[in-house]
């Protein structure tokens, strides 16, 4: 029954030995999944919060904790940068293929999902620097998320960051892509 329904809680808590291990387009379609589900959340919010947060004062969520503020960010983190979005748009071109070729030998629903989520997030925003104005490469990423004392972030980023946790969690527990345990000593 277990493996009829697909992952196992082993397959996330304890990799399995090669040999038994499902074969590899089980993860890729996890990697894609992951892909496709944060990749259309972050640009549908996207579209959202350009169409309804414009000309519009901040919007409370959950008090002062969470706002909804409508910025458009021609730079990487922090807009630092402004000045290099072509180079980050090229920079975020490579970034996708490379994590790609990494993801295709994914061997975990964890790595599949962190690698999907990192997907998702590079995407999201190379879509933003390729489709919105002021043009080709030079685009503007949409920004509408706003915490106190931290920079107005989107979806895409919230994906960046929760591939990174994925992935150190995979790290601090020596999973490697494929799925093996590194020997500690």
């Amino acid at each position: 029954m277990q493996a009829a329904r697909g992952a196992s809680l082993s397959d996330v808590s304890d990799p399995q030995p090669a040999q038994t291990r499902p074969r590899p387009t089980r993860y890729r379609a996890l990697v894609a999944l992951a892909w496709l589900v944060g990749l259309g959340v972050d640009q549908v919010t996207k579209v959202l919060a350009a169409d309804r947060l414009s000309d519009r004062s901040d919007v409370p969520v959950v008090g002062t904790l969470l706002q909804l503020h409508l910025t458009r960010n021609a730079g990487a983190a922090f807009s630092t940068g402004t000045q290099f979005t072509v180079v980050l748009s090229c920079l975020a071109a490579v970034a996708t293929v490379v994590v790609v070729v990494i993801a295709l030998r994914a061997r975990t629903v964890l790595w599949s999902v962190a690698l999907g989520l990192l997907l998702a997030g590079i995407t999201g925003n190379l879509t933003d620097r390729l489709l919105r104005a002021p043009g080709v490469l030079r685009g503007q990423v949409i920004d509408f998320l706003m915490l106190p004392h931290w920079p107005v972030f989107n979806v895409a980023d919230v994906c960046i960051t929760l591939a990174a946790a994925l992935i150190v969690v995979q790290a601090y527990r020596g999973v490697r892509l494929d799925g093996r345990r590194e020997e500690r000593s």
